[in-house]
């Protein structure tokens, strides 16, 4: 795919990035997809988050449903504001905020059906996150800030209320992996004549049995990933939940169909101002990168971690029922650029084609009696 050219500024600070990556790699050898993703990502300065490209929006790399507008944050809170009683006591986590459109459309929905949360948990990495996100608050809700709070590791003493993780989970790192007739072979990044290439090597034997019960024996050249930081990073984020709600919304599968014989390519997927593409080793700390979520596995991790797995449905369904008819029958009353501005947004969030069937919703918690639904619950294809 041809792909615009990045600015000489961040052409120099993706340079920078591949001469460590390819410095790590020619003492240590081929290093996994999960060992370049940390790097690429998170490298201090250097990194796609941590770095100072814009990443969020129409000028970035790609629009999350928080961004496109205020629909999806006020249907979420219409979910909240019916299923966690003590919502006044309750605090609210959520991890990998973005820009902070989510919390900031999140809170003032909240404050405007008089539920507020008594906090609002930031857990973000990125220095530079937390500044467009501190921006992105104080210029929607200035009056709500003293709620609001930074962390840099999951709450260490117990707390009791939700975690919220939009598109977060598509951006744990991977590895990945490609079917040979003698069994499975990690896929790794090492370095040819032209700088970063795929390396074949012989898969661990801990990865082949991992691989074996989730895909089976697809036949040979079948490329496939999957995150082994999944559950670790689950337990971490609720090994303090007391009593809560556990949602999570992104782009995924149960995993009959992540590991469906006709997505022989996998998943891996990199983002370069807003094209989509194979190409995950070129410009590294300027695109992003994500796979698509096993739901099953995910669905395992919450089970490993204590939880109790409540719900799985799609994104259309869950806006359906949770505000989204509020929000259309008041539509007429608005001014005629806003009413096309909100139809594109519904549409956007709604439509199979776009985020309604791709995006999914699953809910898990713990300590909440009679537990919370989906209307239309989905668990069966998990």
């Amino acid at each position: 795919m041809e792909l615009p050219a990045p600015t000489d500024d961040a052409a120099n600070l993706s340079r920078q990035l591949q001469q460590l990556i390819s410095e790590e790699i020619s003492n240590r050898g081929p290093v996994s997809l999960e060992q370049f993703w940390q790097r690429a990502m998170y490298e201090p300065g250097l990194g796609y988050y941590s770095g100072p490209q814009h990443k969020f929006g129409s000028a970035g790399d790609f629009v999350t449903a928080p961004e496109l507008g205020s629909v999806f944050g006020h249907c979420v809170a219409s979910f909240l504001n019916q299923s966690l009683p003590d919502l006044a006591e309750a605090t609210i986590l959520e991890p990998g905020a973005g820009s902070g459109a989510m919390a900031a459309t999140l809170l003032q929905s909240l404050e405007s059906m008089d539920r507020l949360p008594a906090r609002y948990q930031i857990l973000e990495v990125s220095a530079e996150l937390r500044q467009r996100q501190r921006e992105t608050l104080g210029q929607r809700c200035p009056e709500l800030l003293e709620r609001i709070s930074w962390l840099d590791q999951p709450p260490e003493d117990p707390w009791s209320g939700v975690l919220l993780a939009n598109e977060v989970v598509d951006a744990l790192p991977a590895r990945r992996f490609v079917r040979r007739d003698e069994g499975w072979d990690e896929t790794r990044v090492g370095l040819g004549a032209e700088g970063l290439q795929w390396v074949a090597t012989p898969a661990d034997q801990q990865d082949a049995a991992a691989l074996d019960r989730r895909a089976g024996i697809p036949d040979p050249g079948y490329h496939t990933e999957y995150q082994p930081m999944m559950a670790p990073w689950v337990q971490a984020l609720t090994a303090g939940l007391t009593r809560g709600l556990v949602l999570f919304c992104d782009y995924g599968y149960p995993r009959h169909e992540y590991y469906h014989p006709q997505r022989d390519r996998g998943t891996l997927v990199a983002h370069y101002r807003h094209r989509a593409h194979d190409d995950v080793l070129r410009w590294p700390g300027l695109q992003d990168l994500s796979v698509s979520v096993d739901f099953t596995a995910l669905a395992e991790a919450c089970d490993g971690a204590g939880l109790e797995v409540w719900g799985y449905t799609t994104q259309a369904q869950f806006l359906l029922q949770n505000g989204l008819a509020e929000i259309l029958s008041g539509i007429l009353d608005l001014p005629l650029e806003q009413q096309m501005a909100m139809h594109h947004e519904i549409k956007v969030l709604t439509l199979p084609a776009e985020m309604g069937d791709r995006f999914q919703w699953l809910m898990a918690g713990r300590g909440l009696d009679p537990a919370p639904l989906f209307a239309l619950d989905q668990r069966g294809r998990l």
